[in-house]
């Protein structure tokens, strides 16, 4: 997926409506967090096997897709508005897991990097 493709159609969809007042740091946190609720809704009270048969039906395929898209976009909106850059930002993240959870400490295991000891 190209992000800046993304971005950028999200900016003139959001500039085409003169929606970018509201697009501030609190206002896209907000949104983001209500779009996840709403993600969180559709899973509440589900074994995992029930989200999987859920994801596999037309209506529940197209139910979370719709949400993940919508967490996705807000992420997306918040970073720019921040001046982040999120696909560095991803790849940064991943190299510091990497050293807080060691492959040879941390394989197999659902401890917290804190939990899990020195090599």
């Amino acid at each position: 997926m190209d992000i800046s493709d993304v971005l950028t159609r999200l900016r003139t969809f959001a500039d085409e409506r003169d929606w970018q007042q509201f697009h501030t740091p609190r206002n896209l946190t907000l949104a983001l967090v209500g779009e996840v609720g709403e993600l969180a809704e559709l899973v509440q009270w589900r074994t995992d096997d029930d989200v999987i048969a859920l994801a596999r039906t037309e209506a529940g395929h197209e139910a979370l897709a719709d949400e993940l898209a919508d967490v996705f976009t807000y992420l997306v909106e918040l970073a720019d508005t921040l001046g982040i850059d999120l696909d560095r930002a991803v790849h940064a993240k991943i190299a510091k897991n990497a050293v807080k959870y060691p492959v040879e400490l941390a394989r197999g295991s659902n401890a917290k990097y804190t939990e899990l000891g020195t090599p």
